[in-house]
C-alpha cells in the first residue's frame, strides 16, 4: 500500500466517454482532484449512440470459434453485419490476422473466464453511481431474442451455456407468446434472457460528467493530447490547444484512439476501431423491451419514445466519414423481422468507433511510464463494463494494490 505521502492527489484523465468519466468519478471517491481532457467532448466517441444494453451475460469475446468462417462467408454480402473495405489499411489487416488467431475454443474460453469476474460486478457499480449522485437511471428487464427458425437459436444457447459454465448466473428460456409488437410474423422463435438492464447512453454519460463537475472536477473539450512528460512538477499532459496540465497520475481512456498514445507507453495490445452504426425509428406501439436479432446482429432498444437500432461491425479508421450504405444494410436486414416501424422516419443517425482488441479483453492498468495508466479496449461492452473498470482502476491507482479482477487485462501483456 502507498504511504500517505506518496498517495496521488491530482489526476488527469484523457477521454470523456463512459470509461474515462467512470474512472474520474471513482478517483474523486478516493479524494483526488481530477481534470478530464477530451479531443471533442463528453460522449463524443462510442458512448453516445450505442445500443444502451447493460447485459453482462452477453459481454463475451467477439473472437469465438464460429465467427471466422461466418465472417469469410459474409464478405461479399452487402447486407452482412461485418464490413471490411476492399482495400483495408495495414493496421486493419494486422488486427484481423491477430483476431483470426484467437478464434479457437480454448482462446475464447480463456478470455471468457477473464471477463466473468468483472461481469458479475458490472450492474452493482451502476447502482453505486446513481446512489452517489449521478442523476440518471437504468431500467431492469429481460432481453427478447428473435429468430426466424428455432434451429437458429442453437448458437446463442450454446454461448449462454458456456457463460454459465464459466461461473456467471444466466437464466434464459423459450417464450411461446412473447407479446412484443415490434416483432413480425417471420420471427417464429423467441428467447427471453432475464436479469438484464438497458439505459439511454448519451444522457447517462452526460449526467456522469455533470456529477464529476459538481464534485469539483474540470472537463475540458477540444483538448487533444499530444505528449506526456515527466518533470519536477509531476506529469505534464501537453495538448495542441493549451498549456500543459500537471498531475501525479494520468489515465489514458481515449477509446478507439487509444493506440495513438498507448504505443509510446509500452502497450503492445492493438486497439482497432470496429465502427458501429445506429439510428432511431418511430413505432406504431411503444417499445417496452430491448430486442436482439442475431441473424442481422442488430440490437433494438427503447429510446426517448422511439426504437433505436444499432448494429454492424465496420473496420475503418475511427475518423472516417459515415457510410450511408451501412445504414441501408441494417434496414434491409431487419425490415422483414420487424413490424409497425416507420422506415421513412430515420433519426439520430450515428456512427461511432468501438475500441476492439484481438483477444476481446480490455487493457486496464499501469504502463511502462510511472504514474501513467490506460483504460480501454472494451469492444462492444464499454457501456456495460465502463463503471466497474473505472472503479477497479481507481482502486489500483490509489492503493497500489492490483485487484484480482484486473490481472488478466494487463496493458503490457
Amino acid at each position: 500500500m502507498y504511504s500517505r505521502a506518496l498517495a496521488p492527489r491530482r489526476a488527469v484523465v484523457v477521454g470523456a466517454g463512459m470509461v474515462g468519466l467512470s474512472t474520474a468519478w471513482f478517483l474523486q471517491e478516493h479524494g483526488l482532484e481530477v481534470v478530464v481532457l477530451d479531443r471533442s467532448g463528453v460522449a463524443a466517441g462510442a458512448s453516445w449512440g450505442n445500443a444502451g444494453w447493460l447485459t453482462p451475460c452477453m459481454a463475451v469475446p467477439l473472437a469465438e470459434p464460429g465467427v471466422l468462417s461466418s465472417a469469410v462467408r459474409s464478405l461479399g454480402d452487402p447486407n452482412a453485419p461485418l464490413h471490411v473495405p476492399l482495400r483495408p489499411d495495414p493496421a486493419v489487416l494486422t488486427f484481423l490476422a491477430r483476431f483470426a488467431a484467437r478464434c479457437t475454443t480454448r482462446a475464447w474460453q480463456r478470455s471468457l473466464a477473464a471477463l466473468v469476474p468483472v461481469n458479475r460486478l458490472a450492474l452493482d457499480t451502476f447502482d453505486e453511481l446513481t446512489e452517489g449522485g449521478v442523476a440518471a437511471s437504468t431500467r431492469g428487464g429481460p432481453i427478447m431474442v428473435g429468430f426466424a427458425a428455432a434451429a437458429q437459436s442453437a448458437a446463442l444457447r450454446h454461448e449462454l451455456d458456456e457463460v454459465a459454465r464459466a461461473g456467471f448466473d444466466v437464466h434464459y428460456e423459450r417464450v411461446d407468446n412473447p407479446r412484443v409488437p415490434q416483432l413480425s410474423g417471420q420471427v417464429t422463435d423467441v428467447l427471453r434472457i432475464d436479469g438484464q438492464r438497458h439505459f439511454e447512453p448519451g444522457p447517462f454519460v452526460q449526467a456522469l460528467a455533470d456529477a464529476v463537475r459538481e464534485r469539483g472536477g474540470q472537463i475540458v473539450s477540444g483538448a487533444r493530447v499530444r505528449a506526456l512528460r515527466h518533470g519536477p512538477g509531476g506529469i505534464a499532459v501537453e495538448t495542441f490547444t493549451g498549456p500543459p496540465r500537471r498531475a501525479d497520475v494520468v489515465v489514458v481512456a481515449t477509446g478507439a484512439w487509444l493506440s495513438e498514445l498507448a504505443r509510446r507507453l509500452g502497450v503492445r495490445t492493438q486497439v482497432q476501431a470496429g465502427r458501429g452504426y445506429s439510428f432511431s425509428v418511430a413505432t406504431e406501439e411503444p417499445a417496452k423491451t430491448p430486442v436482439y436479432l442475431p441473424a442481422a446482429r442488430v440490437a433494438c432498444t427503447p429510446y426517448q419514445g422511439r426504437l433505436r437500432l444499432a448494429g454492424t461491425m465496420e473496420f475503418r479508421a475511427p475518423d472516417d466519414p459515415l457510410q450511408p450504405a451501412r445504414i441501408a444494410a441494417i434496414v434491409r436486414s431487419v425490415r422483414p423481422l420487424l413490424s409497425g416501424v416507420d422506415w421513412s422516419d430515420l433519426r439520430d443517425v450515428w456512427v461511432g468507433p468501438r475500441p476492439m482488441t484481438p483477444d476481446g479483453l480490455p487493457v486496464l492498468g499501469p504502463t511502462k511510464l510511472p504514474g501513467v495508466y490506460v483504460a480501454g479496449g472494451h469492444g462492444m461492452w464499454g457501456a456495460t463494463l465502463g463503471p466497474i473498470s473505472g472503479k477497479l482502476l481507481a482502486e489500483r491507482i490509489v492503493t497500489g494494490r492490483m485487484p484480482a479482477q484486473l490481472r488478466p487485462f494487463d496493458p503490457l501483456r
